[in-house]
């Protein structure tokens, strides 16, 4: 950073750039909105990001962020515990959870599985995912990983690890968005809407 540039300006617009999906124009604008706004807002800023970290924890079940644990979905005796739909991170849950069709529990992986940055399976809650399998009553495990090559690996090493212990093994099915038009979809969503065609 320039000289012209105060330290602490400079230091908390390098945080900001460390974020994901923030570059470091966004950053500094945020820095400077930071600096003009009122101090209420810099404040309340400040207490949020430290209660984010003192105020939440990881399910000892799920591994998904919670307030109590174990979290408030692992409590819910209404809940299927019969069945597991395993994610990749806890937006995942939150995804799921808005579409009000799933009334099982979870696993929250924490990653996927990624040669590229390091990320092998010891690095996930897998280990911690097969042993739920096998001290509780589990008779579904929906892989519901991202499509593309890191969640195809991390699902189809589940799919090997949990194969031996008899149980049902789905993924979440792929196909064609709503709305959607046949000219605009690439190659393998229309294959893959093809193979997963159900009866009319």
């Amino acid at each position: 950073m320039s000289k012209a540039i105060p330290e602490p300006v400079s230091k908390l617009t390098e945080a900001f750039a460390r974020l994901p999906g923030v570059g470091p124009k966004t950053a500094a604008r945020l820095t400077y909105f930071l600096l003009r706004a009122p101090d209420e807002v810099s404040m309340s800023l400040a207490e949020a990001l430290q209660n984010l970290k003192t105020a939440t924890t990881f399910c000892s079940v799920c591994y998904n962020i919670t307030v109590n644990d174990p979290c408030d979905i692992c409590s819910d005796s209404k809940r299927d515990g019969r069945m597991i739909a395993v994610v990749e991170e806890p937006l995942d849950v939150l995804a799921l959870e808005r579409t009000g069709a799933y009334m099982g529990k979870y696993h929250v992986l924490h990653g996927a599985i990624s040669p590229v940055n390091n990320i092998g399976p010891d690095d996930l809650r897998i280990r911690e995912l097969v042993q739920r399998v096998e001290n509780e009553q589990i008779l579904e495990v929906i892989i519901a990983t991202n499509p593309g090559m890191e969640g195809d690996a991390t699902a189809m090493f589940i799919e090997r690890e949990l194969k031996p212990k008899g149980l049902r093994i789905t993924r979440l099915a792929r196909g064609l968005p709503v709305g959607g038009d046949l000219e605009y979809v690439d190659p393998v969503t229309l294959t893959r809407a093809l193979q997963g065609r159900g009866e009319f």
